[in-house]
């Protein structure tokens, strides 16, 4: 199977790779080759590579780097990464003190909340990048039926380690903010740390799957915080 990338300069030093197609895994496998690709063969000429569901942007030192790049574009060969077979076990508490969007999320799309979190917590998501807030991971997986348009008018404020639904994805805010999307259960994880090092838990390629706690075992954790189990 081959997918056909697209280069396109937006400014004179940003440009944009494309492909016309829907997220998956072997896509995502031929973005992290394209990232491998940049950092080793153009690393000195870029200042940041940073990467979307079909999209790789690309701003550039000079406007002779992108013009260079533009024009070997084609002749470019692409090794597609292995996708990593590492799935983070995240435990998220879906009761509704946690969960405050659940019943009417489970009302609009006419199931019961124990049914939307069953399918929920059932799926393996594919971690694809990070975006919106530092260490925000945008999965892929979410099944259709769940798939819910963004709220038309954000909260102010959702709770640090909050797990919530919007457009076609699923993700979890790593830090409080505001945010459009259904809360639908909270993770006692700490996403995001910046003493760490790396900073965040898992990397793109990573799998993620969540693990339904109960109330009590998630004021334990809150107070204790666990590092996410690999398996």
């Amino acid at each position: 199977m081959d997918l056909k990338a697209h280069y396109i300069a937006i400014t004179p030093t940003l440009g944009e790779i494309n492909w016309a197609t829907s997220p998956d895994d072997f896509l995502l496998a031929i973005q992290l080759g394209w990232l491998d690709f940049l950092e080793k063969e153009w690393r000195e000429h870029y200042y940041e590579a940073r990467q979307g569901f079909t999209t790789l942007n690309i701003l550039w030192k000079s406007e002779q780097a992108q013009l260079t790049f533009q024009k070997q574009f084609q002749s470019f060969k692409i090794k597609p990464k292995v996708l990593s077979s590492q799935i983070w076990e995240i435990p998220v508490c879906y009761a509704p003190e946690y969960g405050y969007d659940l019943g009417a999320l489970a009302l609009a799309h006419r199931i019961r909340v124990s049914e939307l979190i069953s399918i929920h917590a059932s799926v393996t998501y594919r971690l694809h990048f990070f975006g919106f807030l530092p260490g925000f991971p945008y999965l892929n997986g979410l099944p259709e039926i769940l798939h819910t348009p963004r709220k038309p008018v954000p909260d102010r404020t959702v709770d640090a380690g909050s797990v919530a639904i919007g457009g076609k994805q699923t993700g979890i805010y790593p830090q409080e903010s505001p945010g459009g999307w259904h809360v639908i259960g909270r993770s006692p994880v700490q996403l995001f740390d910046i003493q760490r090092d790396p900073p965040v838990i898992a990397s793109p390629g990573d799998r993620l799957k969540f693990e339904p706690i109960d109330s009590d075992e998630m004021e334990k954790m809150l107070i204790s915080p666990p590092y996410p189990r690999k398996r």
